[in-house]
């Protein structure tokens, strides 16, 4: 059976009045998620064994995802990385990766270039209604931090000699493997915010469609 679409928060908010605050109120939402991102990118902890900082932004990421939906969730991270194109301070402070436009040409690309991608599938899975419960939110965002990871360590693997093989290799062990708990544990803690609204809303959790 097809998907129907349901409403995210963002939606739910943006309807609490006529059509030009509707309009407002999204813009605001992805400007938000825009700035959070960039806010979140200064909180890095530089790590001496790989070319990849400890940020909150993945989690960020996600959550943008989950609260705006597929859309306006990528536009928010589209948005983002075109501020740090255009050479705005943006991106994580690094005295090792390079600045501006080509940080998503450096090491850590892939993991950026991914942001708009992840956000899109949590959006999309938030707009089936796994927004609504806390297990569902939970799956939705790590789906999107595995197209992070994905996207991170293939783009990761070119900076490796030694083939192919060695390379991805390398690129798990430094991209991956040192972030992976304490993502998992932001991301446990960032999931029960957007459930947590909507018991705030008034409005009844519901099974993801199918």
């Amino acid at each position: 059976m097809m998907a129907t679409r349901s409403v995210t928060l963002v939606d739910a908010l943006s309807t609490r009045g006529d059509a030009s605050t509707a309009r407002a109120t999204r813009v605001a939402a992805v400007l938000f998620f825009a700035v959070f991102t960039a806010a979140a990118a200064q909180i890095s902890i530089p790590l001496p064994f790989t070319q990849v900082p400890f940020t909150f932004q993945p989690t960020v990421v996600l959550l943008g995802g989950l609260m705006l939906g597929a859309r306006l969730g990528a536009a928010s991270q589209f948005l983002y990385l075109a501020a740090g194109i255009a050479g705005l301070p943006v991106f994580a402070a690094s005295l090792s990766l390079p600045p501006g436009a080509l940080r998503l040409l450096g090491p850590t690309g892939g993991y950026l270039m991914a942001y708009p991608l992840a956000a899109f599938l949590v959006g999309a899975l938030a707009q089936r209604g796994f927004d609504r419960r806390y297990a569902t939110s939970v799956l939705a965002m790590v789906l999107g931090l595995a197209v992070i990871y994905a996207c991170g360590a293939l783009w990761l693997s070119r900076t490796f000699a030694g083939g192919a093989a060695a390379g991805l290799t390398a690129a798990v062990m430094t991209g991956i493997a040192p972030f992976l708990l304490a993502d998992l544990v932001k991301l446990a803690a960032a999931a029960g915010i957007v459930p947590g609204l909507w018991r705030l809303l008034g409005a009844e959790p519901r099974a993801p469609q199918r």
